[in-house]
């Protein structure tokens, strides 16, 4: 049995683990909570949970919580695209229902958005470019 402490054994699945180990890095030093990571339902998983205090335009607060589901996509050169490329209209549908499944789940009734953390390493993974899109998929 492994050991929880321990990297995936998987390469694609250490390669992940250490992307949402970057974009946590990212979103704390940018002012989110972290919530949750790898939150899973029947319909998928969410990679990391979020709260975000910004502006609520549609109750015309100046500061609430947002709840932030985010995407995190890690790549290691850009053969097969990049990070963010790796976002399809399919992709995005799977998110919106993972959204919907965790949002009954906890009954969360503020405002949320899907956010994506683009990681970019270069062939022998050195870190190119770490990229958040606030809003990248549309609920």
């Amino acid at each position: 049995m492994a050991d929880a402490t321990h990297a995936p054994a998987d390469p694609r699945k250490r390669l992940g683990a250490a992307g949402e180990t970057l974009a946590v890095q990212k979103l704390i030093e940018a002012g989110f909570t972290i919530h949750a990571r790898n939150w899973r339902c029947r319909a998928g998983e969410i990679d990391i949970v979020a709260e975000e205090d910004a502006p609520d335009y549609a109750r015309g607060l100046a500061a609430a919580p947002w709840l932030v589901l985010v995407e995190v996509r890690t790549r290691r050169g850009d053969a097969f695209g990049t990070a963010l490329q790796s976002i399809t209209p399919a992709k995005q549908r799977k998110l919106r229902t993972v959204a919907g499944h965790y949002l009954a789940a906890t009954g969360w009734t503020g405002p949320w958005r899907i956010d994506v953390v683009a990681i970019q390493l270069d062939r022998q993974g050195h870190l190119v470019e770490i990229e958040h899109v606030k809003g990248a998929v549309l609920g």
